[in-house]
């Protein structure tokens, strides 16, 4: 895994955008991490073909407030419980994971019992998922160490 692109933080919050799996299509995912920038929220892109585990390290050492995950690939229901499993296991789990992609609609309630706090399917504005993280996430109490 490459070193994440950061973007200048202006309201405090950190956002991590991930492409876990083997989907190589991220347009969607640098449409979203371009919205949030644009509105102030420091933005960590880890680009493609990223495992859970690559993806919870690089939130761990960016110190995010929430993870977005991108995930086209009909592996939703595998990778976003492997990557809040992770964060929990590393003392993690008030991160919030949110996400999107081709998941269909009976998926999300699936999903959101498994831990996601929220799910947005093809068509939603990008403007929903821009105010849903300023409406929802807020900078994480940081340790002194």
């Amino acid at each position: 895994m490459g070193k994440p692109d950061t973007i200048a933080d202006m309201t405090g919050i950190r956002v991590l955008v991930g492409k876990p799996g083997l989907d190589g299509h991220d347009r969607g995912a640098k449409v979203i991490a371009r919205a949030l920038q644009d509105s102030g929220i420091d933005v960590v892109y880890t680009g493609l073909h990223q495992t859970a585990t690559d993806i919870v390290d690089a939130a761990e050492t960016e110190r995010v407030d929430a993870i977005g995950l991108s995930i086209l690939s009909g592996a939703h229901l595998t990778l976003f419980p492997a990557v809040i499993e992770l964060l929990k296991e590393r003392g993690l789990g008030d991160i919030p994971v949110f996400g999107g992609g081709i998941i269909p609609s009976d998926d999300v309630p699936v999903l959101l019992n498994k831990g996601v706090a929220q799910i947005f399917l093809p068509g939603t504005p990008v403007s929903d998922v821009v105010e849903w993280v300023s409406d929802n996430v807020r900078p994480r109490a940081q340790s002194a160490n």
